[in-house]
């Protein structure tokens, strides 16, 4: 039975673009319909298009991917699947901008020990960056914090035309909805506003 070429694409959000991944995929005589694309997180391998792709590869496969970091982040997880592609499903992996990750060119056990080292290193590299960016990012929002900025949403504000809305209501004149609208506040941020005005010290 004859191999069939596969690529691998992840983007870590709705706003990233894949298309630089797949023009290099399609370079490579890779066909757009064999082409699996996930736009999700890289923290686990639960990914809907990647379980399909494994599910489709065969024996003498080969699976591309354009950068380690696209394929996974945890150190542990990239190993346990490369060899779940490599030894169990007997398929081979390439990776675009690593040449040295190509199992097409390891048939010989100094080749496959070369290239299970690189692995390794790369893939430690790839999850020590994962924990500087989470790094980073935590010690920004702390300095954040440190200068009182807020984050979440900004807190509902009791206005005048709340205050107004509120007093008709009360009185009976306009409906809890009719007050809605006249302050312009949804439901819940309507009766949050309520009990903070009768909670207020009179």
């Amino acid at each position: 039975m004859e191999s069939r070429r596969y690529g691998y694409i992840r983007v870590s959000s709705k706003d990233q673009s894949e298309e630089r991944q797949v023009a290099a995929m399609k370079q490579n005589g890779i066909n757009e319909r064999d082409i699996f694309v996930d736009k999700v997180s890289g923290k686990d391998f639960n990914r809907e298009n990647y379980q399909l792709l494994k599910r489709i590869l065969r024996s003498g496969d080969i699976l591309y991917i354009h950068a380690l970091d696209r394929f996974g982040r945890n150190k542990d997880e990239i190993v346990q699947e490369w060899n779940d592609i490599t030894k169990n499903l007997q398929a081979d992996i390439v990776v675009l901008d690593m040449p040295l990750l190509d199992t097409t060119q390891y048939k010989d056990s100094m080749g496959t020990f070369i290239a299970d080292l690189v692995l390794q290193i790369l893939s430690w590299m790839a999850q020590e960056e994962r924990e500087r960016i989470r790094k980073r990012q935590r010690e920004g929002i702390d300095v954040a914090l440190e200068q009182g900025k807020a984050f979440g949403r900004p807190k509902a504000q009791i206005t005048d035309s709340f205050r107004a809305a509120y007093s008709e209501w009360k009185e009976g004149r306009i409906t809890a909805t009719q007050a809605m609208q006249e302050a312009n506040v949804k439901k819940t941020t309507f009766y949050k506003l309520v009990k903070q005005i009768e909670e207020q010290p009179t």
